[in-house]
């Protein structure tokens, strides 16, 4: 009868598992990712612009919906300066800054209009997995949100590439 307990008890954590697995990558099925074909040395991005001849990384770590506010002001302003077809600008959050990218973040709306006019806004993945350990899940972002591996590797990459790169 001891052994009955434990049989059951390792079969349903062995089923809670499962279906967290599951719900992983649920999560990750809802938004772009670059997970198994993040290349270093060769950058991928969303939106096709083919004329951009300049192109803007902008760092989020802060959970501070003011700073998400002038970061979104600035991905704007540079977007309007130059025109939609002239500039590339990636939107990179991690740690405390993951929270701007969450589908009921309260910059939401503006990151979807956004992205409409070509704005990338990419998630750290390692980020959402410390998140996933406290929430229990993982993390619901934004529908235009792109997942990469690391949030700090991928603004390497993109200043390797030659972007600008502003920490607001």
């Amino acid at each position: 009868m001891h052994i009955h307990r434990w049989a059951r008890a390792a079969c349903q954590m062995l089923l809670s598992a499962t279906l967290m697995m599951g719900g992983l990558g649920m999560a990750h099925a809802a938004n772009p990712s670059m997970l198994n074909d993040f290349k270093f040395d060769q950058p991928a991005f969303i939106h096709k612009l083919p004329f951009a001849q300049y192109n803007l990384v902008l760092q989020v770590d802060s959970d501070d919906p003011a700073l998400w506010n002038l970061v979104l002001n600035n991905a704007q302003n540079v977007l309007d300066h130059f025109g939609q077809e002239k500039v590339r600008i990636v939107v990179v959050a991690f740690g405390p800054g993951l929270k701007m990218l969450l589908k009921n973040s309260p910059v939401a709306a503006r990151l979807a209009a956004q992205n409409d006019e070509g704005i990338e806004f990419d998630a750290c993945h390692n980020t959402m997995e410390a998140m996933a350990k406290k929430l229990g899940h993982m993390p619901v972002l934004a529908d235009p949100v792109v997942i990469v591996p690391a949030g700090v590797v991928r603004i390497m990459q993109l200043e390797k590439a030659g972007f600008a790169y502003i920490r607001p």
